[in-house]
């Protein structure tokens, strides 16, 4: 075993030793060494995965059907995505965007190219052509890797790139037959990607967010702050060896590296996942318990689905209980424990960083907090003026760049002016404010420019959507300040209704009556309205199009709105 892998076993290994033990943990933990040359499929996968019978991943369909490839299998299918990309001349340093859907071909074309030293640009399916244009042009990709369904959405994106159609149907006109790959020889395969002697610090990974006010920023990752940065998310996660974990988010986002392949690779466990076409609470449960699934990581819409199915049937073989993606409110926590004895662990990060704050196994968790800073990761918290708040506070959660930040990306790629203000002062700034109690226990607010002032007082439009989603009739809630000719702005609630309610005047008095009733005076919801909640592809919930929605409205009032003046009753 090289000094290489030893260091990163021991690290790993002393993580899943203290998994209940986070005191211990954030004190002994520090980042391996892993050389200058660390590549995650040879220097890691590789070192237990040949020979490994056990599944590394699990995919189930909607029809039942059902696929288990060994750790040996990826090994040995990933060596022949490599050759393959190889002899058509993708080496060390070339972009490849992969785009592509919860098939094993995802995590082969992957795996492999970490093997040739390439680039990973993850895509997802849901972009057009447009955005494939500026991803292209902007990573300065050298090849794609598609399925055939989506190959016309490149017909207008220009470039001499090559063009990988996955699957065994004829492929179209211009494209190469990834699945040509499938006829290599192990032995030839294996001995055609030898170590890319690429840098520990070299590129390995290009994100681009999904943006909410101007085009996505394009993310660098290297060889070493997502392969190896992410032993945070696994401590977070809780994975152990031989877990089997679930988590549900879309391929070519940040979180799906974190949860369906870095992480739970780190901490050689298995890999399932459920397609459907259409989210089934039910049918979710089911595989839960059917695949002895330990470890289920769910962003919060995920799991407010759940707790209006039947949780009746138990939590089978599950361990840990994960929310991401968004805060998480404190009333879904109360019923999965309420139901399974399971407390759900929230935790923070960004496409720009690993997991950086959590609710970590073992730990008390406190209602609507977000958890502590993770081992090796330099959360601080900074005031307006970019100074450090100490102990307890309120101000924009930062990693302090003074520290190393192990996990962070390099920066944005061919944006400097946005890079500079993310890194200015010494600090990564995460545009998310949060708040620290004595105890280290970090809980979120709002991001910067969705936190505003009413009556001026300072609303956190989190804090008031907690409230509400505890309303049996609220599925989602979104909350943005709405012009008023006195108060300057009122809190207004964007509502998606749980399925079964009417979105009538009488949801609507029962809604503004119980946040009347659990919200202090100078809080309260003041006005509703039942809307289909825009979200970005990655589904986080666009506030920024709300709020340019009432300030277009200039005062106006839209037709399906409710106010608190609306009835009588609720005026005090």
């Amino acid at each position: 075993m090289s000094t290489t892998t030893t260091a990163l076993r021991a690290a790993r290994d002393r993580l899943q030793r203290l998994r209940a033990a986070y005191e211990d943990a954030l004190s002994s933990f520090s980042w391996p060494d892993v050389g200058p040359t660390f590549n995650f499929a040879h220097d890691w996968f590789d070192t237990y995965a040949r020979g490994n019978d056990r599944p590394a991943l699990v995919i189930v369909e909607e029809d039942g059907t059902r696929a288990s490839y060994s750790f040996d299998d990826l090994a040995r299918r990933s060596d022949r995505a490599a050759a393959h990309l190889a002899a058509r001349g993708i080496g060390r340093g070339d972009s490849v965007v992969v785009m592509l859907g919860n098939q094993v071909e995802l995590w082969e074309s992957m795996l492999g190219l970490i093997r040739l030293g390439a680039v990973i640009m993850p895509t997802t399916t849901a972009v057009g052509p447009a955005e494939l244009i500026d991803r292209l042009d902007r990573g300065a990709a050298r090849a794609v890797v598609c399925n055939p369904a989506d190959a016309s959405k490149f017909d207008e994106v220009p470039g001499n790139h090559l063009r990988f159609a996955v699957g065994q149907a004829d492929v179209p006109d211009g494209w190469l037959r990834y699945a040509d790959a499938h006829d290599l020889a192990d032995d030839t395969a294996r001995a055609a990607v030898p170590h890319p002697g690429n840098a520990s610090t070299d590129r390995l990974l290009l994100y681009f967010t999904s943006g909410t006010t101007s085009r996505p920023k394009l993310v660098e990752h290297t060889h070493l702050s997502y392969p190896v940065g992410h032993l945070s998310t696994m401590y977070w996660l809780g994975l152990q060896q031989g877990d089997v974990h679930l988590n549900i988010s879309s391929p070519g986002w940040a979180k799906h590296a974190w949860s369906n392949f870095f992480a739970p690779w780190l901490a050689e466990a298995t890999v399932f996942v459920h397609n459907y076409a259409r989210f089934d609470a039910q049918a979710v449960l089911e595989q839960i318990r059917t695949e002895a699934v330990t470890t289920f990581c769910a962003p919060p819409t995920v799991w407010r689905m759940l707790i209006n199915a039947d949780l009746s049937g138990g939590p089978g073989s599950l361990r840990e209980a994960i929310a991401a993606g968004e805060p998480l409110n404190p009333e879904v926590i109360s019923q999965v424990q309420r139901h399974w004895g399971l407390t759900i662990r929230d935790g923070f990060g960004q496409t720009e960083m690993t997991a950086a704050v959590a609710n970590t196994p073992g730990q008390p968790v406190k209602p609507g907090s977000m958890g502590r800073p993770l081992p090796g990761v330099p959360v601080v918290l900074a005031d307006s003026m970019g100074d450090q708040v100490e102990g307890v506070g309120e101000g924009e959660l930062c990693l302090d760049l003074a520290r190393s930040p192990f996990t962070l990306m390099t920066g944005y790629q061919g944006d400097p002016e946005r890079n500079a203000a993310a890194m200015e002062g010494g600090l990564y700034h995460t545009g998310d404010v949060a708040s620290r109690d004595a105890d280290g226990y970090i809980t979120y607010v709002g991001r910067t420019d969705d936190v505003f002032k009413a009556s001026d007082y300072k609303v956190s439009p989190f804090e008031l959507e907690s409230v509400l989603i505890e309303h049996p009739a609220v599925a989602e809630a979104a909350v943005v300040p709405a012009p008023d000719a006195v108060r300057l702005a009122v809190p207004k609630a964007y509502i998606a209704l749980v399925e079964g309610h009417e979105p009538d005047a009488e949801t609507a008095r029962s809604i503004l009556r119980y946040a009347r009733d659990h919200l202090a005076p100078f809080l309260r919801v003041r006005r509703i309205e039942f809307y289909d909640l825009p979200k970005t592809v990655s589904g986080k919930i666009r506030r920024v199009e709300l709020r340019r929605r009432e300030n277009e409205a200039d005062g106006n009032r839209p037709a399906g709105e409710y106010r608190d003046d609306d009835f009588p009753e609720l005026k005090r």
